[in-house]
């Protein structure tokens, strides 16, 4: 035999009862079944309401009625043809009661607790008799009285059940009954005299005492979800069904928020060791969670799950060390109030004991406590009770943990990697449970966190926010959009772009924006700040985040330490943050640290180049640089290369500049400012203190042209200057010399300046906008260390962006 129990969500109108039927028509085809189903949808909540409502207005009460009525007329009329006047007729009856009732509550203006139990038990009591009804039309179906079986005391919206008679109840009926199918109303008990109710989670309390009083082979618990899963599919959508649990496991996680179950409810068929199984009634298919006394899946973590709504309470004080008592004097306080704790810890010194309570208990515990320890408080023996409110306890739940080392390693290591802050730690000494107590704001991220980190480690999922959306920006996401597929399948790597922005609009997406459509989405997005772009990025609070600047804004790069400080990882190819003042450079390289966000600039120097990475590599191993020579402007390569007798240089630079080799302004390219910072980049990586100013900077643009103010005036410039040009390269090409910018660094000096290079050199053969990069360091000291290739370019400065993104994520 088998008992099956549909929740309200199961039964909600009659479309799902058609699912249920057919699933108990399924399930009765090879052994006899208990039905017990709950009210109709939200049924017991409007029936409820209705009588709170009948002691102000019987008008607004017998509205809801109406309401409520409608609901089980329409599911008659849609299931059942057969004896339809003889179920309209008892239905009639009991809305006739029940009507009477709120009456009784408006005229003597009085709702005990008996009336309370007596009305919510017409949900049950309505429901089981329409479904068994429905089920008669095809079915050897019968109805039962839950409240003729279930025997209680006299506490009515919390009834404590009375096993050794209402076992022999169910028993005695079930011998006498001996149709195959058997609907019993949930949640509805008696005491012999009035109706009593089970409490919360009733419905399925009273299928547990079914099973366990019949010692039938499997309880089916039949919801809206396929079972138990790894965490709340509502918050972590990577989240699946748990195959097989452990009774004890179960419990854990019910008791920490999964809302399958309510653990006092299902302790009857624990008792018995009677496997429970959670199954999907809009899916049956699905195999849903068995929990059982062995399961057979045995991985260390089974489940996350967590409560909200938390406040801690801190006792604490020297007072306390080595004077017993302490303890039972504050639980006892909390008990004699009915105040549940949910979470103890205490340190072996003795100096403090930490609970958690539920938020809407806090301030009367508080109070409670104040007065219990008042004569410690004012002799400051202890310190004022504390109370730390908007917190959130997180679990990691399994029954094998303790076979597994390093589980508690992984866990807050995690959280510390995305900054979610720990404000107290519980584990019991059979290890099922790891509890954290966390900031509220951060329940999402730290679930998906854990997840991530226990579910899913062969796929790591990497939250962008990327602002401008430019040249490089665009061909990054191109780029990204591109590459999806094959991050997933090869680098078990989940990129998604939360946040796009332009210096106008931005626009979000907590699941990933189609990248697709990206373009029409931030043209329909809101308005944009760096602080409110910020905020929002700070709100959503993802796990693994990353912010991209694609940009060349020195107000973009002012906000690096903020994102930093929230253990976000910055990746940009803008310079001008690692080529400001020293101390910025120096703070930002602390704050990443100390915060475990990556901090990544490759694109700084030569685009797409592993120069930066290659340096740090060099550095990290030991290696010291002695001297850089190199080309670093992509943009002034590809002018000297292409600039001669029949060219005009203003038409060579408007080239590189239409190529998208140079700055929006080409000027900072030109003037040596470009190759300045990105010397002083590599200067301070390998370990020196330099500032921009100390760069000696030999200009090869006329006075007049480094003064203009504007790209126009720039280009005018250029023209009025061609023979300036000329001469440059007419003295390098007689010497038969090629001209470069060159950047040098040497004995903690450094300067930017236009060479004459001979044939032999290797800078000599440097064509288009290539790079070249020149380390000359202890291991290389006269053959030097060269990287070169292309180093300018909207498609190599975006591949460049998206190998620090993996860098990351390799991390």
């Amino acid at each position: 035999m088998k008992v099956l129990k549909f929740g309200g969500s199961s039964v909600a109108n009659s479309e799902n009862i058609k699912k249920v039927l057919a699933i108990i028509e399924n399930a009765s085809k090879e052994d006899k079944v208990a039905i017990i189903v709950s009210a109709f949808g939200k049924t017991t909540d409007q029936l409820l309401s209705a009588s709170h409502k009948a002691l102000e207005d019987i008008t607004l009460s017998k509205e809801i009625l109406e309401t409520i009525k409608e609901l089980h007329f329409n599911v008659i009329d849609a299931l059942i043809t057969q004896n339809k006047e003889e179920v309209l007729k008892e239905v009639h009856i009991l809305f006739n009661r029940l009507e009477s009732i709120y009456e009784g509550v408006f005229l003597l203006q009085e709702l005990s607790d008996k009336t309370l139990a007596k009305v919510s038990s017409f949900g049950e009591r309505l429901s089981s008799f329409i479904i068994a009804n429905a089920a008669k039309e095809t079915l050897d179906a019968t109805h039962g009285e839950s409240s003729d079986l279930i025997f209680t005391n006299d506490n009515y919206l919390n009834a404590q059940v009375n096993f050794k008679i209402t076992n022999k109840n169910i028993i005695d009926f079930f011998d006498k009954n001996k149709h195959q199918i058997t609907v019993l109303g949930g949640f509805i008990s008696s005491n012999n005299i009035e109706i009593t109710t089970l409490g919360r989670g009733g419905s399925d309390f009273s299928a547990a005492i079914y099973a366990a009083a019949l010692q039938v082979d499997e309880l089916q618990i039949w919801t809206d979800v396929s079972g138990m899963f790894t965490a709340n599919p509502r918050v972590v959508k990577q989240a699946f069904p748990i195959n097989e649990i452990s009774y004890e496991e179960a419990m854990e996680l019910s008791h920490f928020g999964a809302k399958v179950l309510y653990p006092p409810t299902i302790q009857p068929a624990l008792r018995q060791e009677i496997p429970i199984r959670i199954k999907n009634t809009f899916d049956p298919e699905s195999l849903g969670t068995l929990i059982c006394k062995n399961p057979k899946n045995s991985n260390g973590v089974k489940g996350i799950s967590h409560i909200e709504d938390i406040s801690l309470i801190t006792l604490e004080g020297g007072g306390m060390i080595g004077i017993p008592g302490f303890s039972k004097r504050l639980f006892e306080t909390l008990s004699q109030q009915f105040i549940n704790v949910v979470f103890i810890t205490q340190a072996s010194s003795e100096h403090s004991i930490c609970v958690g309570v539920y938020e809407n208990d806090a301030q009367k515990a508080k109070e409670l406590l104040d007065e219990t320890f008042s004569i410690e408080i004012d002799r400051k023996r202890i310190k004022p009770i504390s109370i730390e409110k908007e917190l959130a306890i997180i679990a990691v739940v399994g029954e094998s943990m303790k076979n597994h080392q390093g589980l508690s390693g992984q866990m807050f290591s995690a959280l510390g990697r995305n900054n979610v802050n720990v404000r107290a730690i519980a584990q019991g000494s059979s290890e099922k449970n790891i509890s954290a107590v966390i900031n509220k704001k951060d329940a999402k991220k730290a679930l998906n966190t854990l997840h991530e980190q226990f579910f899913e480690e062969r796929i790591k999922q990497l939250n962008l926010f990327v602002t401008g959306v430019g040249n490089v920006g665009e061909r990054f996401l191109a780029q990204l959009q591109q590459q999806k597929k094959f991050l997933k399948e090869n680098l078990k790597l989940n990129i998604r772009v939360i946040g796009i922005a332009n210096s106008r609009k931005m626009f979000f997406d907590n699941n990933g924006i189609n990248l697709k459509n990206w373009k029409e989405s931030l043209e329909n997005g809101e308005p944009t700040t760096l602080e409110s772009f910020y905020k929002k990025v700070k709100k959503c609070n993802h796990r693994n985040s990353v912010f991209i600047d694609n940009t060349a804004n020195q107000r973009v790069s002012e906000v690096y330490e903020q994102y930093l400080r929230e253990s976000i990882s910055v990746v940009t190819c803008n310079k001008i943050a690692c080529a400001s003042n020293f101390e910025n450079y120096k703070t930002l390289k602390e704050v990443s640290r100390k915060y475990n966000a990556s901090f990544l600039f490759e694109t700084n120097v030569g685009a797409g180049l592993p120069i930066i990475d290659t340096l740090k590599n060099l550095i990290n191993s030991g290696d010291r640089v002695h001297k850089i020579q190199a080309v670093l402007s992509g943009s002034l390569n590809f002018v000297f290369n292409n600039y001669n007798e029949q060219a005009t240089f203003h038409d060579v630079v408007a080239q590189a500049q239409k190529e998208g080799f140079t700055e929006p302004d080409p000027k900072i390219d030109l003037s040596g400012v470009d190759v300045a910072r990105k010397i002083l980049i590599l200067a301070r990586e390998s370990g020196y203190k330099l500032e921009l100013e100390d760069i000696e900077n030999n200009s090869f643009l006329p006075k007049e042209t480094l003064a203009t103010e504007n790209n126009t005036e720039f280009y005018t410039s250029l023209t009025k200057h061609e023979n300036h040009f000329q001469n440059l390269y007419k003295k390098a090409d007689d010497k038969a010399c090629r001209l470069k910018y060159v950047a040098e660094f040497a004995n903690g000096k450094a300067n930017v300046g236009l060479q004459h290079i001979a044939s032999d050199h290797p800078f000599y053969n440097l064509d288009g906008s290539d790079n070249i990069v020149l380390f000359f360091t202890e291991r290389y000291p006269e053959n030097p260390l060269i990287i070169k290739g292309a180093g300018a370019g909207a498609d190599v400065t975006a591949s460049g962006i998206f190998a620090d993104v993996i860098r990351i994520a390799n991390k």
